[in-house]
């Protein structure tokens, strides 16, 4: 086959791009705009373009389909071309979905959690040997690239994205996935510019679960709310539906550990979150025949994926954690989990409004209350970002208003930020950094090391 991808420089783009080309596909691409890890690997795998920018002349007639990335626009050229020449233009999510309707499809959705569920099936499957295709939204460790497609794997396992297919196509990314095993593991309003109200964000998980097929299974978090209520009144009886609760467990000496059957399974990760995931992961894993001792074994050795709860650095007294946490319910639950597990230490957290939904007056206020529990309580933004997604500049006193946290700092400059965390006693004290940014390139990893001296 050979395929050309319109913005080939997004995260989900490349690795769909990269997983082609080993499969031994002819791949090229464009974009407009390329930056780092996706520029370095294209270009290990001779797949990143010369030159930035659309240009119409890549469309030849030879190109057996399209893969349209969100970023580009309805009127892009090289898209405008590949319609007037007919050629079979699919969407990332339309593509996953060709690639694998033969295959067992597990997909993973949800407000939260997503990602890390999907790692931590990958990586029992990848330790107990079953093969399988796959679509994850992070960096996991022991994987060199974010998606496989192969010919001969019976699995597909894919992290089921509720946000836009493509320019072309408005539906949610997993509206398009058919699942054979289904997995939700919450519900909590977000993309507020493309949900507008919350009873519209939650119906797009009704057609959801209405997509699987029959006979399909449905693993659903029983502990959260809206979505129970929600499962309950589907009134599908041609799907199982299984619900799951937080492992039982203790923390001893900073470790958490799972209690099951009399033995116990230490963890490298923590947070209530973290074994509800787990739990669900565990649940999805039986559907294919995993002895739940087998999958518990395994999962003592999974060390989260990228920016979830992801510790940077540690001292004797000190932890330094990045995590994904923008959304408000992502948010709590990750201060909740650092508390919980170190509960004789201060904490400082450090958010970036970095998101859409964040920016806007409308939706901020669903964060209040959500740092309650932090020692310290930092926001941060960049007004450039607020231009860029060209909405009105939000004011410091509405921003504290909404979180209705006494003190909070707000900085809308990373060397303003990064001074102030220097200047904190880091004595018995954790950082976490909470972002879908990067804090406008703040190296976090030089100024953890600078904390710790």
């Amino acid at each position: 086959m050979k395929v050309h991808f319109i913005a080939i420089g997004g995260s989900a783009m490349h690795n769909l791009a990269i997983a082609l080309k080993t499969k031994g596909d002819i791949v090229s691409g464009s974009d407009d705009e390329i930056f780092e890890p996706a520029r370095s690997n294209l270009a290990k795998y001779d797949i990143l373009p010369d030159k930035e920018g659309w240009y119409e002349e890549k469309i030849t007639e030879d190109i057996d389909c399209i893969v349209l990335g969100m970023h580009a626009k309805s009127d892009n050229p090289e898209l405008v071309a590949a319609q007037q020449k007919g050629i079979k233009i699919y969407s990332y999510p339309e593509y996953l979905y060709q690639a694998s309707k033969d295959k067992i499809r597990i997909v993973i959705g949800g407000s939260h959690g997503k990602t890390t569920i999907t790692a931590i099936i990958l990586h029992v499957f990848k330790y107990l040997n079953i093969e399988t295709d796959y679509m994850v939204g992070a960096k996991l460790d022991g994987f060199e690239v974010m998606v496989r497609i192969s010919d001969t794997a019976k699995y597909m396992v894919i992290e089921g994205d509720e946000y836009l297919t493509s320019p072309l196509d408005l539906r949610p990314k997993f509206h398009l996935y058919n699942p054979t095993i289904a997995l939700i593991s919450g519900i909590a309003w977000d993309h507020i510019n493309v949900f507008p109200t919350f009873d519209n964000y939650v119906e797009q998980f009704r057609i959801f679960i209405n997509k699987i097929t029959i006979d399909g299974t449905l693993v659903y978090c029983d502990e959260d709310k809206i979505l129970s209520q929600t499962v309950k009144e589907n009134s599908r009886t041609d799907i199982a539906k299984l619900p799951y609760k937080v492992f039982p467990h203790h923390i001893n000496n900073g470790i958490t550990i799972i209690d099951y059957n009399g033995k116990e399974y230490p963890l490298q990760v923590f947070g209530k979150h973290n074994l509800s995931n787990i739990s669900g992961a565990m649940l999805v894993c039986e559907q294919i025949g995993i002895k739940t001792e087998d999958f518990l074994q395994k999962i003592s050795s999974f060390k989260g994926a990228a920016k979830r709860l992801e510790l940077i650095n540690s001292g004797e007294k000190t932890a330094i954690y990045k995590d994904f946490a923008h959304s408000p319910s992502k948010l709590k639950a990750t201060i909740t989990a650092v508390k919980e597990q170190y509960p004789e230490r201060k904490l400082i957290v450090c958010l970036e409004l970095h998101t859409y939904s964040s920016l806007t007056s409308e939706f901020l206020q669903q964060y209040k209350g959500t740092m309650d529990k932090a020692d310290t309580a930092v926001i941060f933004y960049n007004p450039h970002a607020v231009t860029l997604k060209r909405l009105p500049m939000i004011e410091p006193k509405f921003i504290k208003a909404s979180f209705s946290y006494p003190n909070l700092h707000i900085f809308t400059d990373k060397i303003s930020l990064e001074n102030f965390l220097l200047e904190q006693n880091f004595n018995n004290t954790n950082l976490l950094m909470c972002s879908s940014g990067n804090f406008d390139a703040m190296d976090i990893n030089a100024i953890s090391q600078k904390i710790l001296e």
